[in-house]
């Protein structure tokens, strides 16, 4: 499965984000020894997180470079399908054969990501691109998880983001290796970039300092430097701690999965229902018969 050949790629999503047969064995014979990085790119909405995509696209296509994106998407309260929202503001990147453009709903998952997203990512990264995007939806403090999973974390802010960084300061320097400050024509954003400097501190086992960079990105201001800061924290070859803790939760939910494939929930429930007219019947000695 290449970077080209796209079909195959999203068919492979599809049959791993919607656990069809085969999952467990593609995922399984993926070779990720030299997967591309992955980005991360965060933020309030509003924010121009797409917008920025789409420069950064612009930007990286025009030097050669093959680029994925995975767009995580409120679900639609009707069909639990992504609402596709970012897809259409990239739209000018479509039929760009550099291009690789997915959706995912979140399905209800906290921490603005999709439960499929470790694994579709995997998929994506081991497809041959040169770097994988991946666009959260914008939830606040709950977008730690991005940081576990991406190896170059990006919030995106404007100079209007006072309050949020006020309700999120915690949460906002565990996260951003880089901020970008979008919209930076307005007025005031030299005062918020002066007022996201006092909060920047060093993090813990790494010599990284957290940049800050000046974007329009409607006018493709700022996106060749973003990319600059980009390859320079790679190039730090920082070690990601909190990938561990975030591969630790999703390999616990796999054998949880595993070991739960053969109850059926509704079985289970009639099982139930016939014993606890029993006055006999103990809830702990029950599930006993399932451990």
């Amino acid at each position: 499965m290449s970077a080209g050949d796209t079909r195959a790629l999203a068919r492979a999503i599809t049959i791993v984000e919607n656990e069809l047969e085969g999952a467990s064995e593609l995922l399984s014979s993926l070779d990720l020894e030299n997967a591309a990085p992955i980005i991360g790119i965060t933020g309030p909405p509003g924010a121009g997180k797409s917008t920025l995509i789409s420069a950064l696209i612009t930007h990286l296509t025009s030097e050669g470079k093959k680029i994925a994106v995975i767009a995580v998407d409120p679900t639609s309260p009707f069909n639990f399908g992504s609402l596709l929202g970012d897809r259409l503001r990239m739209s000018e990147h479509f039929t760009n054969p550099k291009v690789f453009i997915r959706s995912l709903a979140t399905r209800g998952s906290l921490g603005g990501l999709s439960a499929k997203a470790i694994e579709v990512s995997d998929v994506v990264r081991a497809a041959g691109f040169d770097l994988v995007i991946i666009e959260t939806v914008g939830v606040g403090q709950s977008e730690v998880e991005i940081a576990g999973l991406a190896d170059t974390t990006i919030l995106v802010l404007v100079p209007e983001s006072g309050d949020e960084i006020q309700a999120l300061k915690s949460g906002i320097m565990e996260i951003a290796d880089i901020y970008v400050i979008n919209k930076s024509d307005r007025p005031g954003a030299n005062t918020f970039i002066k007022n996201i400097q006092t909060l920047i501190h060093h993090r813990e086992g790494t010599d990284w300092i957290p940049k800050i960079i000046k974007t329009v990105a409607t006018k493709n201001e700022g996106a060749e430097e973003l990319y600059n800061v980009i390859l320079e924290h790679q190039q730090e070859k920082n070690t990601n701690s909190r990938k561990a803790f975030l591969y630790a939760e999703k390999v616990w939910r796999l054998i949880q999965r595993g070991r739960m494939k053969n109850i059926n929930r509704i079985e289970l429930q009639r099982e139930i229902e016939n014993e606890i007219e029993n006055k006999k019947f103990q809830l702990y000695k029950f599930a006993k018969k399932f451990l």
